[in-house]
């Protein structure tokens, strides 16, 4: 709503015009500011109950038990070899190409490791990583 009552005041103080096309509302009248401003009110007020429904429903999945979210299917072997390569010095990249050449699965079945999906493991695994521009860790580290 905020938004739209800025470039509403923007292109009347600048002097050009805002043609919704698909609301049939000439914005430069009166009426025709209120509907397209009861149309946005209307529209975040939409957004606001689905993100409400959507958190209520979730809500109620986690107390039933139900596990949200992608599934954890690294093996505790394959989190400590990924953990002790990185420690090694080895960058994300080489790991995921060594794992994707070897036919290791990844965490959701697939068959393309990324190193963004080392980084995740790595995390879970509490491993610290490394500040950006560093890409391999010395073997003392």
């Amino acid at each position: 709503m905020l938004d739209f009552a800025r470039l509403l005041e923007r292109s009347s103080r600048e002097g050009w015009r805002l043609l919704p096309l698909d609301l049939g509302v000439d914005l430069t009248t009166p009426a025709g500011e209120l509907v397209a401003s009861i149309m946005a009110s209307v529209a975040q007020w939409e957004r606001r109950i689905i993100s409400q429904r959507t958190r209520d429903a979730l809500a109620v999945r986690r107390a039933e038990g139900v596990r949200l979210g992608g599934p954890v299917a690294v093996p505790v072997d394959l989190a400590a070899l990924i953990a002790a390569r990185y420690r090694g010095g080895s960058t994300m990249r080489d790991i995921a190409a060594e794992l994707t050449a070897q036919g290791v699965p990844t965490p959701r079945g697939g068959t393309q490791w990324r190193p963004s999906t080392l980084v995740r493991v790595l995390h879970r695994e509490g491993v610290p990583m490394l500040p950006r521009g560093r890409r391999r860790l010395s073997p003392a580290a």
